[in-house]
């Protein structure tokens, strides 16, 4: 003999479950490489902390490797890289109305924004700045 299961709500009516979507990717995406549309789909459940809207990812670089049908979350990608390491930078400094520029290597790689070592490649010092939308690193 089956028992069904019953479901007490305040007004007596079983409702099912609530089911989100969330993103996966179609094929393996290597780390470093651009992310597609056509590189995601939308899968019926619910993950806590996985990413739901293709628009938060499409364009966005894998900072790992990402795997057929396993969920995406916020810490596998990020903004594409626009210095590669071992690339030629302009170090930029400024305080006030003076500003010094000096040619640098990258030790790292980095999107905008982000702090990314740097070799000054006259005095052969490190240091660390944020890397700007042009692809200089502002130096403190």
């Amino acid at each position: 003999m089956k028992f069904a299961l019953a479901c007490l709500t305040a007004a007596g009516l079983c409702t099912p479950p609530a089911w989100a979507e969330y993103l996966v990717p179609m094929r393996t995406i290597r780390a470093k490489a651009i992310v597609n549309a056509e590189d995601l789909a939308l899968k019926k459940g619910e993950i806590l902390g996985a990413l739901s809207d293709p628009s938060e990812v499409v364009g966005m670089e894998a900072r790992v490797a990402l795997y057929a049908g396993r969920p995406l979350r916020p810490g596998d990608i990020g903004p594409p890289a626009i210095v590669e390491r071992n690339d030629l930078v302009t170090l930029i400094f400024r305080q006030g109305g003076l500003s010094i520029a000096a040619e640098g290597r990258a030790l790292g790689r980095g999107a905008a924004g982000e702090a990314v070592r740097v070799m000054n490649l006259s005095s052969r010092t490190t240091v660390t700045g944020r890397i700007t939308e042009d692809g200089s690193v502002e130096v403190n």
